[in-house]
């Protein structure tokens, strides 16, 4: 068994009468630079779709998006078990991490041993959990995007948003990416580094993205205190949307009436209501769970004019899945 860091907690001393104890276990602790080293987009996307195909007949955990000592830093607990396996994602939030050098998103995956209920696993996947977002959203534009899509509009200029890019890329044919930024700076930057990767890319407002767009993406940081990203009317009738960043209640990207416009779908509806953009949604809004369509129990897109919507506030069990084929890679066997 090979990991970095492993240490060894002594076996707890067996009750009288209790038989012998446990096997003492090695506590895996699997660093960043590994996870982020062994991730990509097949890895990922394969992941997601074992995930939502178990979302089907499994049983789901909504998260719970909290605080830290400080307000504004945010952190959301995603529990997640499977038939063989069980877990939890830490996801943190900490924005004033820019001035020490480091990302302001990270990830911490602890797996069980399922035998004695302590960790067995720790597994750091930051860099890991921007490729498991992005393979939501491409599992939904495979399931859900019109087969001519070409054109992609992606609202947002951070790490995630260029994983988004390179993501749905593998699903459709993108032949042009337009970009949206808060200021032209920040989008001339994303277009220059998208272009570096073999996009075609260039920066747009708002409304010229949506009115050429195929598929919509939306990867912000944004909230009720500021008007949504675009207005209803601007997107086209056939339009996929992937809204991947709302994910604690008050975040908000989309216009509450695109709702009434839109075919629904999300990763747990309750979850969707509480803290996923479908907390602005009117109340009769249908909302499908993704896995029914991946397993065909339910409908997706059933006509070229159609808009769909996917509502992405993330799910414990693509966690779990995604960390077991990290160690699977690995050839770690929990």
């Amino acid at each position: 068994m090979t990991a970095a860091g492993p240490t060894t907690d002594p076996a707890p001393a067996p009750l009288s009468g209790s038989g012998p104890p446990p096997a003492a276990r090695r506590l895996l602790h699997i660093t960043e630079e590994r996870t982020a080293a062994l991730v990509d987009e097949e890895l990922a996307f394969e992941a997601a779709r074992a995930a939502f195909a178990a979302t089907v007949d499994g049983t789901l955990f909504p998260g719970l998006a909290v605080h830290g000592s400080d307000p504004r830093n945010r952190f959301t607990l995603k529990p997640s078990a499977s038939a063989t396996h069980a877990g939890v994602k830490i996801g943190t939030y900490w924005p004033g991490n820019a001035e020490h050098g480091l990302p302001r998103h990270h990830s911490t995956l602890l797996l069980f041993d399922q035998t004695i209920g302590r960790i067995a696993a720790v597994l750091e996947v930051g860099t890991a959990n921007a490729y498991r977002t992005a393979a939501a959203d491409a599992l939904a534009v495979d399931l859900l995007a019109r087969a001519d899509t070409t054109t992609l509009a992606v609202f947002g200029t951070g790490h995630q948003a260029a994983h988004e890019v390179r993501a749905v890329s593998r699903v459709r044919p993108i032949g042009k990416v337009l970009v949206v930024g808060r200021t032209a700076e920040r989008a001339e930057r994303m277009t220059a580094a998208l272009g570096a990767q073999g996009h075609d890319a260039r920066g747009v407002g708002a409304e010229e993205a949506c009115a050429q767009a195929d598929v919509i993406v939306t990867a912000t940081t944004a909230t009720t205190d500021t008007p949504p990203l675009f207005e209803a009317a601007w997107v086209r009738p056939g339009t996929h949307i992937s809204c991947m960043g709302s994910d604690a209640p008050r975040k908000r990207e989309l216009p509450p009436e695109l709702f009434s416009r839109a075919r629904v779908f999300c990763d747990l509806p309750e979850q969707a209501r509480r803290m996923g953009e479908s907390q602005h949604a009117p109340a009769e809004t249908v909302l499908t769970p993704l896995g029914e369509v991946l397993t065909h129990r339910a409908t997706g897109r059933t006509a070229d004019s159609d808009i769909t919507l996917f509502d992405s506030s993330g799910i414990g069990l693509q966690d779990l899945f995604l960390g077991l084929a990290l160690l699977k890679k690995m050839d770690i066997t929990l």
